[in-house]
């Protein structure tokens, strides 16, 4: 075949693919190739016309002869393009993009409209497969190609938006390199902005801080684009909010951070961050109760702030509210999900503030949930701090011995820890080896003397060891008034003072103050709420005595707060008050339906109040279940006279002189 006929083979095939005759335009190019085993046309066109039959396969063979034959060719670059593009080609994603990286490197220094072309097509694909740092980078070389071109601001504003929106997702990826390529597409966006302040801008200004506060090592910049922010919108209080939240979950409460949250506050009294940055400053200054309220309140409003709920949680185990400072650490928990980086810190935190207010709950079923939660902190087996609260957990399960190897092990490898000594003393103490509890809480509060548990078990230990120390002054009570000191929020040390004021000093009216403090830090302390309403009574201030039982009874849900309903009950039968008695008495048995004394001051009460039948049925149950009750059996015998029951009034006198010959009432009735 001559050159001659070799072009117009050629030609017939062109001509077959356009009247989409392939089979036809097969034969002319094999016609060729067997004289010109290496025309470049002849194999596109095969590659062509066998894609168009569908035969992909020999299509993509037949463009990558070609192109092994003219590789600066773009016609079999283009065709191979063309078919990796059609939907039935699957796992040629990697093929495709080098293709189109080929046909960028062809196109660039001529049809510069086709090269955006191509440039748009495999961002796409990039993105698609989620390769974030090769669409940053590729999308950047289409903006200096715009910028070589002239482009107005206007479009390059457009391009920069459009490079954010593509790479928004790759904030999870934590990539370095993306993530400067991000932020350099916001700053360019921001400076490119047509009109500045406008609402466009200030959006754009918003997802910029955003971005930025996702990555913690962008302190410097997070802070630089909340002031500009602040500088050109100086009524919105998004960017404070920011710059607050960043710095609630730094853990640093610096003067820069105070002014911030000051400014937030004055700015919008009701926003989360603000009132949570002024509970965290309470915390610090150790005023608990506010920084819980303020806390609790800003949290209503962010409650996705996983500082936030452990701030809390540590000012309500400071108040000594355990049970709500767990929550808090769940709270806390699950607000960081599964952590890392900084988070996993906040983590660590959370888990082992959880585990220290289990153990102050000081049950069983706590304690055990304390040696789970300690399990889960990261590198916990290194910190002996963390082995001594695992040590306790122990304690409080009753696991004697391996509480005592944790001591040992502590007290050998970390002589200078506090925690060491007081684990030591913790256990001396459970054992009543007081002597020896004396010596490990002595050695405690030597290492860490502002430690109010170490004082308040130092004079436990004094209390109970004898009589001598109970009464020494410079012992227990010294003791107690130190951890009073340190932690005013210590119910359990101003119970003890009341126990040493009431008992052993004799002084009635300082005994009082002590127990109704115990018990206004902790209204489930019946031991000194009872005790305080005793000494009320024994003083002759019924006043104060009722203001404690009216205030624990409004508060009490049904079925509890027993002694308070009983003390009042009574109160009101010695005060001729027969109905009000009667009422509190049956709240009482509500709580404790077994206590035979209750059933017959309830007795009494309807006695007093007339109702003789159910005051009958009331001394019986009190019979029934202590039937050394005398008193009990006698009044049903008086009700059942009274009501005319003789026969029966009879048997139960009889009954009482059985066991006691020389009770007069029942000789009289």
């Amino acid at each position: 075949m001559s050159n001659k006929e070799v072009k117009a083979a050629l030609k017939s095939a062109r001509d077959a693919i356009r009247n989409k005759e392939y089979k036809e335009a097969l034969k002319h190019c094999k016609a060729v190739l067997k004289q010109e085993k290496s025309n470049y046309n002849a194999w596109v066109f095969i590659g062509l016309a066998a894609a168009e039959l569908e035969q992909p396969d020999q299509a993509k063979g037949a463009y990558k002869k070609a192109i092994e034959l003219e590789p600066n060719q773009l016609l079999a670059w283009q065709g191979l393009a063309n078919l990796y593009e059609k939907p039935n080609q699957i796992d040629v994603k990697g093929d495709l993009a080098n293709v189109y990286q080929k046909l960028l490197e062809l196109y660039e220094s001529g049809d510069k409209q086709k090269w955006c072309d191509v440039c748009n097509k495999l961002v796409e694909l990039y993105h698609e497969e989620k390769k974030y740092l090769e669409v940053a980078e590729t999308w950047q070389k289409l903006i200096r190609m715009k910028q070589e071109e002239g482009a107005g601001k206007a479009e390059l504003h457009q391009l920069w938006k459009k490079m954010i929106q593509l790479l928004k997702d790759s904030t999870m990826n934590q990539d370095n390199k993306t993530e400067q390529l991000l932020l350099t597409a916001f700053e360019h966006a921001l400076d490119s902005a047509d009109t500045v302040p406008g609402e466009d801008h200030q959006n754009l200004y918003k997802d910029f801080i955003q971005c930025l506060s996702k990555f913690p090592h962008e302190v410097a910049r997070l802070e630089k684009a909340c002031r500009d922010m602040m500088a050109l919108y100086p009524t919105m209080s998004y960017p404070l909010e920011v710059l607050c939240l960043h710095f609630i979950h730094s853990g640093t409460l610096s003067e820069k951070a105070l002014h911030c949250f000051s400014a937030l506050l004055e700015m919008d009294a009701s926003s989360g961050p603000g009132i949570i940055g002024f509970g965290i400053k309470c915390l610090k200054e150790k005023k608990y109760r506010e920084a819980v309220k303020s806390l609790t309140e800003g949290l209503q409003k962010t409650n996705q702030c996983p500082a936030a709920w452990h701030y809390l949680a540590k000012a309500q185990m400071n108040i000594h509210k355990h049970r709500d400072a767990v929550l808090s650490c769940n709270q806390a928990l699950e607000a960081l999900g599964t952590p890392e980086g900084p988070n996993l810190q906040w983590k660590n935190l959370a888990l082992q503030l959880k585990a220290e207010t289990l153990i102050k709950i000081a049950d069983a079923d706590a304690a055990e949930e304390a040696i789970k939660v300690l399990e889960q902190i990261v590198d916990a087996s290194s910190d002996p701090v963390v082995s001594a609260l695992r040590g306790q957990a122990y304690l409080n399960k009753g696991l004697m011995d391996q509480a005592s190897k944790i001591s040992q092990e502590l007290l050998l490898s970390h002589p200078d820890l506090a925690e060491s000594h007081a684990l030591e003393g913790f256990i001396h103490y459970s054992q009543k080896n007081y002597e020896q509890a004396e010596r490990s809480f002595l050695n405690a509060i030597e290492r860490k003397a502002g430690t109010a548990e170490y004082h308040l078990y130092l004079g436990l230990t004094y209390w109970f060891m004898s009589d001598e120390t109970k009464k020494d002054k410079g012992k227990a009570l010294t003791q107690f008034l130190k951890a009073a000191k340190l932690d005013s929020y210590l119910g359990n040390a101003f119970c003890y003072l009341g126990n040493y004021y009431r008992d052993i000093a004799g002084d009635k009216s300082r005994a009082r103050g002590c127990y109704k403090k115990a018990f206004e830090l902790d209204e489930m302390d019946e031991e000194s709420g009872t005790a305080a309403v005793n000494l009320s009574v024994e003083l002759g201030d019924m006043d104060t005595a009722l203001s404690i039982l009216n205030e624990v009874t409004e508060k009490a849900s049904p079925g509890t707060a027993k002694w308070a309903w009983l003390h009042r009950g009574l109160y009101y039968l010695r005060t001729g008050q027969p109905s009000q008695a009667v009422a509190d008495l049956q709240a009482a048995l509500r709580a404790d339906p077994k206590d035979s004394n209750c059933w017959e001051s309830l007795g009494e009460a309807y006695l007093n109040r007339g109702s003789y039948s159910t005051a009958l049925k009331s001394f019986r149950k009190a019979s029934e279940l202590n039937p050394g009750l005398v008193y009990s059996i006698y009044r049903a015998a008086a009700l059942e006279q009274i009501l005319g029951k003789y026969e029966n009034a009879i048997a139960t006198y009889q009954q009482i002189l059985k066991k006691t010959e020389n009770y007069v009432p029942a000789l009289k009735g």
